[in-house]
């Protein structure tokens, strides 16, 4: 089946996360309609792999830690003096190990959190002065089905998730009145090296729920990505919009 062909020139997107999985997908998406895109990771030598398959002169990348807010907040200033941001995506994110929360170590389920949701905080509160000026913006924040369901011996990734869900409703009725649309999408999982973080037991769990009988591809997450990036999206904020093969229940 052809792709819907969406026109993104003239806009510049940034993708955390971008060197691998949905944001390497979703970069090369973009730069194919016609967008400069700038890709965000904290992995040196995957960012370089990512530059070098991409081979595009729209196409920029920068090693950024996005649980650091000074880092972010400054990598932003530098985009702004040349571009405006019109897209964000928030899409840096790990599982983390697989353990009963009382048994989690502390470490591990704070790092979880600060990626997935401190990160996605600090990046939208970096962005959006920028979009306000424009009076043009559209922010989609990768969560998980995980965040609406919670699994089981994932609970830090769950907790993540689930505020980053949060944030998207809180920041999208925020900006309701401008030209800024805020919404999240809560993928089952997926055919992405993150599962290499989990058990095979646990994969196999994530795949038990899903009523499709399998994981979502790559692309199919991207086709919804664009669209809610797109100018088409003009009514849909604070929306979390499920891709899960049927396994969400609400």
């Amino acid at each position: 089946m052809d792709k819907i062909t969406f026109n993104f020139k003239d806009r510049t997107a940034l993708v955390t996360g971008g060197a691998q999985g949905f944001g390497f997908d979703i970069a090369k998406r973009f730069l194919k309609s016609g967008a400069k895109v700038i890709i965000w990771d904290i992995d040196t030598k995957m960012l370089e792999k990512a530059a070098n398959d991409l081979n595009s002169p729209n196409l920029s990348t920068n090693v950024v830690d996005v649980t650091n807010f000074q880092e972010v907040e400054n990598s932003i200033k530098e985009i702004a003096k040349k571009d405006k941001i019109d897209i964000l995506i928030n899409n840096a994110g790990i599982t983390g190990p697989t353990a009963s929360l009382w048994e989690y170590n502390l470490d591990n389920w704070k790092k979880v959190v600060e990626i997935n949701l401190m990160g996605t905080f600090n990046c939208c509160k970096a962005v959006v002065p920028n979009m306000i000026k424009n009076d043009y913006g559209r922010i989609v924040n990768v969560a998980s089905v995980a965040g609406k369901d919670g699994n089981a011996y994932a609970s830090a990734y769950s907790a993540g998730k689930a505020g980053a869900i949060g944030l998207t409703k809180s920041l999208g009725k925020e900006l309701a009145d401008k030209n800024i649309a805020v919404n999240a999408i809560t993928p089952a999982g997926a055919k992405t090296r993150i599962l290499d973080q989990m058990t095979k037991e646990h994969v196999q769990r994530m795949l038990s729920k899903v009523p499709r009988g399998r994981f979502l591809e790559v692309e199919e997450f991207t086709s919804l990505v664009c669209w809610l990036s797109s100018e088409e999206n003009t009514f849909s904020t604070a929306a979390v919009f499920d891709i899960s093969g049927g396994r969400s229940t609400y």
